[in-house]
């Protein structure tokens, strides 16, 4: 089944790119028309890039590795901070500090700094052995921290590949990924340049349903891996996981546990209908053998038909008397 549908695309407006005066002629192979001074984008490439992204994604995330989800303009921040909390990944939806990946030592200190001042409480009244001005100094800091590193809060390394939504505005990013190797997977818009990006998925990268769209499209693919990382976990690799469980600190929605339970009953009931299908012939078969005395039997079983009958008009009787 595919990952996305044609149509889900044109709803989402994922085929609108930019002006025709704003565009990157190395995109020129990923258009597919011009309209009313406006590139329409070849959602055809689209889909086959998309089964791509999502295959990389899936295998990356049941091997081990984490996708940093990195989307900071307005039309993204949601999506990002929505979709990567669901599958438990990192990500940054608000101001990209440069460092993040090529000096992420000091960016885990940063980050330890935050969980000690969380341990302080809510710093909103007068913390335990600090002056109320101190107290102050320490919540904005804490806020500050949060907003810019909130997402990366369980992050211990650098990840094993990024997603972006638009790559033109997050170029730091995009650069800082580059540089260690760490593939890229985004949305390239028509003013984008699809040679910095490993895993490119043509499209809108403005419009806040396309961005909603795809980045749940590579979350689904990060769930899609950790059902297949938690199978693995649980022992060898033809023993299938029990229905329902999950390895630890493997986080699944509602929806994706139903999945997974479903199709683990399917394969259950398909074993066991298959001896039943096969006691239920065997009998069938034997029957003809059977057949030839009873051809005989009617004439001693008109005496047997009569009996009921006579004891189901003995039992009316009473019910017409009352």
């Amino acid at each position: 089944m595919a990952v996305v549908t044609m149509r889900q695309l044109l709803e989402s407006g994922v085929h609108f790119g930019h002006q025709t005066r704003r565009w990157n002629p190395k995109m020129k192979r990923f258009i597919f028309t011009e309209r009313n001074g406006i590139y329409i984008i070849d959602l055809r490439q689209t889909l086959d890039y998309i089964e791509k992204a999502y295959a990389y994604v899936r295998t990356t995330v049941a091997e081990g590795g984490t996708i940093l989800f990195v989307g900071t303009k307005k039309q993204a921040q949601e999506a990002i901070a929505e979709q990567a909390t669901r599958v438990g990944q990192p990500y940054v939806n608000h101001r990209w500090l440069g460092g993040m990946l090529t000096n992420f030592q000091t960016v885990y200190k940063r980050l330890q700094r935050m969980k000690e001042l969380e341990g302080l409480g809510d710093l909103t009244g007068t913390a335990a052995g600090y002056t109320k001005k101190e107290t102050l100094q320490l919540y904005r800091e804490k806020t500050k921290l949060t907003k810019t590193l909130g997402g990366l809060r369980d992050m211990t390394k650098t990840p094993s590949a990024i997603w972006v939504v638009d790559t033109k505005k997050e170029h730091i990013a995009v650069d800082e990924a580059r540089k260690l190797g760490i593939p890229v997977i985004a949305v390239l818009d028509t003013n984008c340049d699809p040679d910095e990006v490993d895993f490119p998925i043509p499209g809108n990268d403005d419009a806040i349903r396309s961005a909603e769209l795809l980045t749940r499209v590579i979350a689904a693919a990060v769930a899609d891996g950790l059902i297949a990382r938690s199978g693995r976990h649980r022992g060898n690799a033809d023993e299938k996981p029990e229905a329902g469980t999950v390895a630890a600190g493997e986080p699944l929605p509602e929806w994706e546990r139903d999945l997974y339970e479903g199709a683990e009953k399917k394969a259950a009931e398909v074993p066991a209908e298959a001896p039943a299908a096969a006691a239920a012939e065997a009998p069938a078969a034997e029957a003809p053998a059977a057949e030839a005395p009873a051809a005989e039997a009617p004439a001693a079983e008109a005496p047997a038909a009569e009996a009921p009958a006579a004891e189901a008009e003995k039992k009316a009787e009473p019910v017409a008397a009352e």
